[in-house]
């Protein structure tokens, strides 16, 4: 389970051609960093990408995990991703 987490978290950023273009991309990373998005509704928002209950898991498994981050933390984050989307090796259409 924890194996499938990490995967989520290492997928998200090459989806959709690496990030920025992709809308849903970044709908799904923004609602993944809000703490005002609850478990059920992020596992609603990401039931597309969901086959059976171990994936579900994992998808809330993954949401509680940046639940339990601090503000700084998931600033950081996301301070991250924008700086992936802008590297040389990403796709911008």
């Amino acid at each position: 389970m924890k194996l499938l987490t990490v995967f989520l978290l290492a997928a998200l950023p090459f989806c959709c051609s690496a990030g920025s273009g992709c809308q849903l991309l970044e709908d799904l990373v923004k609602k993944t960093l809000d703490l005002d998005v609850s478990v059920p509704d992020y596992k609603n928002a990401m039931q597309d990408f969901t086959d059976g209950e171990k994936d579900k898991n994992a998808v809330e498994e993954f949401k509680q995990c940046f639940l339990s981050q601090s503000k700084e933390t998931l600033t950081n984050f996301g301070n991250m991703m924008q700086i992936m989307y802008n590297s040389k090796f990403c796709f911008n259409f």
